[in-house]
């Protein structure tokens, strides 16, 4: 009996060793592990890490001042939460990522579809936080749409772009640039004007991969100047931001307070815990967490989380360069670009290179509905850059996780 349980714990275990996964092994968990970016996989593994660490730091200065003095919100409030909300994203993002390309993008479409309805209903169904309509109550918390629309976004609009080499024909480009459009006005009602700047950013620098002409892309360029330029005169929230970031004027209080905090910790920081200017910070646990790392930990790790955000960016540039696929270069790319461009918004932000976006940093911040739409699609990311690492990639056809491209 005991030599019985003692064998079906070794098959077990066996099972479960990565050094069992070898090259024939054609099961679903085999072909993910052979072929998934492990790299890619261990970078957002330190980033995810890096972010508890964080929010562990910045968690009593949130707790202080968003208890009301309840004496339910413990220091690590926050921190507990994120906890949870790990637990929930890192498995999301490892079951997306062990899709097909082909189910990924479908969906992703679906995804899209969806989000994009609700945004529709934000500011019906909404209620109003700081001045700004952008989720809805699902009962159990608050829901951001916009969050979850910007990788399923990505990966349609990719899917879009992609169908000029089909048929040349077809008005791909003006058709996405009204899907475009409807999403910027949705989110300027909000108001969310960061999130604005992401969506047009992103299918800016896809159409550019798509082979878009210079001259439409000088075009492009000329526009968002001119927009800028009206919002500044006709939108009022960027009036106000603009002009406090350019000229100093209004409330000025969270992107210098932010900077003093970031900069109060020195080249190696004050010490885990032994901050003191965080208190003072508004949302010290998601927009400017970057600022809470810079007072404890020093400028020394901003540094090294804003490179690590760039090697990820370029790790999967770099990888997409033999790829064949445009659907798929076009996703990852569009993935990554939009990864790295909240990134740096953020942080530009926090050292007053930007005016107050309202943004979060990528795995750092805390947030539900920001960890789990990261790790969607960090999630499609993995999927669609997952290659069999013992394929001869030929020029004629290329095997991709048991699907066949010409």
């Amino acid at each position: 009996m005991i030599g019985s349980i003692s064998g079906q714990i070794k098959a077990k275990a066996a099972r479960l060793d990565p050094s069992n996964y070898g090259r024939s092994d054609t099961s679903a968990v085999g072909r993910w592990f052979w072929e998934i970016d492990k790299v890619l996989l261990l970078l957002l593994a330190v980033l995810i890490g890096m972010g508890l660490i964080a929010v562990a730091a910045a968690s009593p200065a949130a707790g202080e001042r968003y208890s009301g003095g309840s004496v339910r919100f413990s220091e690590l409030h926050y921190f507990y939460r994120q906890i949870v909300w790990i637990g929930v994203g890192v498995p999301v993002m490892i079951a997306i990522s062990m899709m097909s390309r082909e189910r990924a993008k479908r969906m992703s479409l679906v995804g899209a579809a969806i989000f994009f309805t609700l945004l529709i209903f934000v500011p019906i169904l909404g209620p109003e936080v700081n001045g700004a309509t952008r989720w809805i109550d699902i009962g159990i918390g608050q829901l951001q749409p916009s969050e979850f629309l910007k990788p399923f976004f990505v990966v349609s609009m990719a899917w879009l772009l992609s169908l000029r080499e089909q048929d040349k024909s077809l008005p791909i480009f003006p058709l996405s640039a009204v899907l475009v459009g409807a999403v910027a006005v949705l989110l300027m009602k909000q108001p969310d004007f960061g999130s604005t700047i992401i969506f047009a950013s992103v299918w800016i620098a896809m159409l550019a991969l798509a082979g878009v002409s210079l001259r439409v892309l000088g075009i492009l360029a000329a526009a968002a100047v001119v927009g800028v330029i009206l919002a500044y005169f006709f939108y009022p929230v960027a009036t106000v931001r603009i002009d406090g970031f350019l000229f100093g004027e209004g409330d000025n209080f969270q992107v210098e307070n932010a900077m003093r905090t970031l900069t109060a910790g020195g080249l190696f920081g004050m010490g885990p815990g032994a901050g003191t200017r965080k208190f003072g910070l508004p949302e010290p646990h998601t927009d400017y967490i970057f600022s809470v790392i810079g007072e404890e930990f020093g400028l020394i790790a901003c540094l090294a989380i804003a490179c690590l955000y760039l090697t990820i960016v370029a790790r999967v540039l770099i990888k997409l360069l033999d790829e064949d696929n445009s659907f798929a270069l076009l996703a990852a790319a569009g993935l990554v670009i939009e990864f790295g461009l909240q990134a740096l918004i953020n942080m530009m932000v926090n050292v007053q290179l930007a005016p107050s976006k309202g943004m979060t940093l990528p795995f750092i911040s805390y947030g539900g509905s920001s960890m789990l739409a990261l790790s969607i699609g960090m999630g499609l990311l993995l999927a669609f850059t997952r290659r069999n690492p013992y394929l001869t990639r030929s020029p004629y056809v290329v095997k991709w996780s048991g699907e066949q491209t010409a």
